[in-house]
């Protein structure tokens, strides 16, 4: 009896670690090179919602991604990793990942973005699905390819012709983990454009990034 409340004690903490940190490259010089195969270096960076706006932010936030933040998986002290590309001195673009919960545990979905926001690669770096390496496949993948916030705003706007509704679920099984992995690369972009790009994208009132 012991040893099962010592396991099970184990199991809560990871979950709590799991949902206390942001989502980070596994391999980050590998990825960098992959994406950005010109750069000469990167610099990491953290930010929270907490460190930039707190409540107003995360109101912000939640507006543009019509859903709330989950108080435990998106609490407002997690600091969400970003990596800047550089080449010299400049900026070239970005990677950037968000933890989202999945039907069946936690997802990493990992995004590199040119400096306005498109999306220029993407890669899940974990999935906890019976049905994740559908979803990691190659040709689902680069649907997401080019895609910008303000296909993410058409889509919730109802917009014809949106280019996020022409992307259907390479699992008929595990839909809801495809409508899960949307809400991810939402919240992942809006979390960019307010962190880094001014809010300029953003459906609602614009927010400072500095």
């Amino acid at each position: 009896m012991k040893k099962i409340f010592i396991i099970i004690i184990i199991i809560l903490t990871l979950n709590f670690v799991h949902a206390a940190v942001g989502c980070s490259l596994n391999e980050p010089d590998k990825e960098v090179k992959r994406f950005f195969p010109e750069s000469t270096g990167y610099k990491t960076e953290y930010i929270s919602i907490a460190s930039r706006g707190g409540e107003e932010t995360a109101e912000l936030i939640e507006a543009n991604l019509n859903d709330n933040l989950n108080p435990k998986y998106e609490s407002l002290s997690v600091d969400y990793s970003y990596y800047n590309i550089l080449k010299g001195k400049e900026i070239i673009g970005r990677i950037h990942g968000v933890n989202q919960k999945g039907m069946f545990g936690g997802m990493q979905l990992i995004l590199a973005t040119d400096t306005e926001g498109k999306v220029i690669g993407f890669f899940i770096q974990k999935m906890s699905s019976p049905h994740a390496k559908n979803f990691k496949k190659e040709d689902f993948i680069n649907k997401f390819i080019g895609l910008t916030l303000q296909d993410f705003n058409d889509f919730h706007s109802g917009k014809e012709n949106n280019k996020i509704s022409k992307i259907k679920s390479p699992s008929e099984k595990f839909k809801d983990d495809f409508s899960n992995l949307i809400r991810g690369l939402n919240k992942n972009l809006i979390l960019l454009d307010v962190f880094k790009l001014e809010g300029k994208n953003l459906e609602k009132n614009n927010v400072g990034n500095e």
